[in-house]
C-alpha cells in the first residue's frame, strides 16, 4: 500500500539529522505507526500480545537488548515499556550518533516512569489526524508559506458544502479516507467507543466509569471551541444528563483525555494590546478532530446541512485542526483573542521570530465582509509598536475561491490550503 505523505515527515527528517531519537506522539489511529515505520528499518511493536513474555523478560534483565536491530529502530507504543526511553538516552549519550531511534506513543506515561527527560537526545513531534491536504481533499493550490510571505494567491476549491459536511463527520482518520460508503462515518464512533471502554483504563490501569467519561465527552462536544470552565462542564453534566460528578473526578477525566491527546487547549493570545477592555484568558478546548464531537453527539452530514450554526462550530474545529498541522511545520503556534465585550478573533498565528497573523473562520461567503471588518478592528487593538505589523490577515472559509483582496486581506478556502 502506498504511503500517504504527512506534513510531519519533513520535521521528522530534519530532527533525525540532529537528534539521536525522535518521539512521534498523538492520539490513537492518527497514523503514527505508519509514519514511524516509513522512517524506520526495524520495528518493535510493544502491543504485540504474542511477545509480551519476551518483552517482560528483557525489561527485567537487560533493557538495552531492546536496542539491538537495524537503525533507525522504531518502538511502537513505547510507553508500555518506559524503560526503553532510558536505554535510548544512555545509548545516544555513549555513541553520539544521530537518527538512531524512533518512538511512537498514544499516551503520555505516568509521572516518574522514566529516569531522565531525554532533553538534547530525544525530540518530540506531535501528530494529529490528517488535514484535508494530507487526505487529498484539499487541492493545495494555496500555500500557507505564500500567505506568510504576503504573496498573491489564486485557488479554487473543488469541495461543496455537502463535501465539507461529510469530511467533518468522517474526520481525518487515515483508515477511513479510502472507504467510499457511509461506513466511513462509523470510524470516529468506534474510536470514541474504544476510548471510553479501553484507552482511559489502559493509560494508567485506573478504573474509570464509562458513563461518567461519556458524559464528560458529551459536555465537551456541546461546548466545543468555547472557553468552557470546569464548573460549567460540571453543571452541564448535572443539568443535562442528570448525573453528578465531583470536581476531582472531572479534573482526572479531563487530564486523562489530554494525556491521550484527545483534547487540546488553545490558549488566549499573548500579543500586546492597546485595548482598554479586559482580555479573557481561559483557554478554549478542542477535540483533536471534529469527527470526535460529531460521533459523540451522533451527528450526520445531513444534520449539519440542516443546522448551519452547528455546522459553523464544527467547521471551525476542522479548520483549527488543519491550521495547527500546517503552522506546526513553521514552528508556529495558534492562539485566539476574546475580550470582555465578546469581541473575538478565532485564530492568531505567532511564529518563533515574532511574526504574527490573524485568522477569522467563516463557513459561508455571506460572512466574509463581516470577518474582514473584524480583522481590521483587531489590528487597531494590537500595539504594533511592540508586536510589529501583522504578516497577514486572513478569512478562512468553506467557499470556493481563494484570493487577496484590495485591502490586503486574504480570503482562503480550506479546500485549497496546504502547509
Amino acid at each position: 500500500m502506498e504511503y500517504l505523505k504527512r506534513v510531519v515527515d519533513d520535521e521528522i527528517n530534519d530532527l533525525m539529522q540532529i537528534m539521536g531519537a525522535v518521539l512521534i506522539e498523538g492520539c490513537k489511529w492518527c497514523g503514527k505507526s505508519t509514519t514511524g515505520s516509513y522512517h524506520s528499518k526495524s520495528i518493535i511493536e510493544f502491543q504485540n500480545p504474542d511477545r509480551q513474555a519476551e518483552y517482560d523478560e528483557i525489561k527485567n534483565t537487560k533493557p538495552s537488548l531492546f536496542l539491538n536491530g537495524e537503525k533507525p529502530r522504531m518502538f511502537d507504543e513505547w510507553q508500555m515499556y518506559p524503560v526503553v526511553w532510558d536505554s535510548i538516552r544512555t545509548d545516544v549519550d555513549h555513541t553520539g550518533l544521530k537518527g538512531q531511534y524512533i518512538l511512537t506513543g498514544s499516551a503520555k506515561p505516568s509521572e516518574g516512569a522514566t529516569m531522565h527527560t531525554g532533553t538534547g537526545r530525544i525530540s518530540r513531534v506531535l501528530m494529529r489526524p490528517m488535514s484535508l491536504y494530507e487526505s487529498g481533499e484539499s487541492n493545495g493550490e494555496v500555500s500557507f508559506a505564500d500567505i506568510i510571505q504576503g504573496k498573491e494567491i489564486n485557488g479554487v476549491s473543488n469541495l461543496s458544502l455537502e463535501d465539507l459536511a461529510s469530511l467533518t463527520v468522517r474526520g481525518g482518520w487515515p483508515a477511513s479516507i479510502t472507504i467510499n460508503n457511509d461506513a466511513k462515518y462509523r470510524f470516529a464512533k468506534e474510536y470514541v467507543k474504544a476510548l471510553i471502554h479501553e484507552e482511559v483504563k489502559q493509560i494508567d490501569k485506573v478504573e474509570r466509569n464509562p458513563e461518567k467519561m461519556q458524559n464528560v465527552l458529551r459536555s465537551l462536544a456541546r461546548n466545543i471551541s468555547t472557553q468552557v470552565s470546569d464548573s460549567t462542564i460540571e453543571e452541564d453534566i448535572k443539568n443535562t444528563f442528570n448525573s453528578d460528578i465531583s470536581r476531582p473526578t472531572l479534573t482526572d477525566y479531563l487530564n486523562t483525555l489530554e494525556k491521550l491527546f484527545v483534547i487540546e487547549n488553545v490558549n488566549a493570545s499573548n500579543l500586546n494590546f492597546r485595548s482598554k477592555y479586559v482580555i479573557r484568558t481561559k483557554p478554549k478546548k478542542y477535540f483533536v478532530d471534529p469527527s470526535i464531537a460529531a460521533a459523540i453527539l451522533d451527528i450526520k452530514p445531513s444534520d449539519l446541512l440542516n443546522d448551519l450554526k452547528l455546522f459553523g462550530v464544527l467547521f471551525e474545529s476542522l479548520c483549527m485542526r488543519d491550521l495547527k498541522i500546517y503552522t506546526q511545520s513553521y514552528g508556529g503556534d495558534i492562539t485566539f483573542y476574546r475580550d470582555e465585550k465578546d469581541f473575538e478573533i478565532d485564530a492568531i498565528f505567532r511564529a518563533n521570530n515574532g511574526n504574527w497573523g490573524a485568522i477569522e473562520i467563516k463557513l459561508g461567503a455571506g460572512r466574509i465582509e463581516e470577518a474582514a471588518e473584524n480583522l481590521l478592528k483587531f489590528k487597531e487593538r494590537v500595539d504594533t509598536q511592540k508586536c510589529g505589523e501583522p504578516t497577514f490577515l486572513m478569512v478562512l472559509t468553506g467557499t470556493s475561491y481563494s484570493y487577496k483582496r484590495e485591502d490586503g486581506i486574504y480570503v482562503v478556502s480550506i479546500g485549497s490550503l496546504k502547509n
